[in-house]
């Protein structure tokens, strides 16, 4: 407490910090997905068994052409091994020839 002051006196803080994680840009677009492949990424907690054979009918029947690397090949990425599998995600998803990848789908 400074002299003659009854009140306490403190040292404040900045709240924000630096930061630390550098933004950037998400990939442009696909015009279309004719010819593509479209890689599925899956935690397998929400009916993915279900929605992604919806989507693939969707998608066939916009782009016949298109085609798809089915979730089983990726693996679970919110697994028990879910860190193996996310460090080896780009590598699988290059591997497979992936112009586009669908993901996060779940409740």
């Amino acid at each position: 407490m400074e002299y003659g002051s009854t009140e306490p006196r403190f040292e404040v803080l900045w709240p924000l910090s630096r930061r630390m994680v550098h933004t950037q840009s998400a990939a442009p677009r696909l015009a279309d997905l004719s010819g593509k492949t479209v890689g599925e990424l899956w935690d397998y907690s929400f009916r993915g068994e279900v929605v992604f054979p919806m989507i693939r009918a969707h998608l066939r029947a916009r782009y016949p052409e298109v085609k798809f690397v089915d979730y089983p090949v990726f693996g679970n990425i919110n697994g028990p091994r879910s860190k193996e599998v996310i460090a080896g995600l780009a590598d699988k998803i290059r591997s497979n020839g992936c112009d586009a990848v669908i993901s996060g789908i779940g409740a």
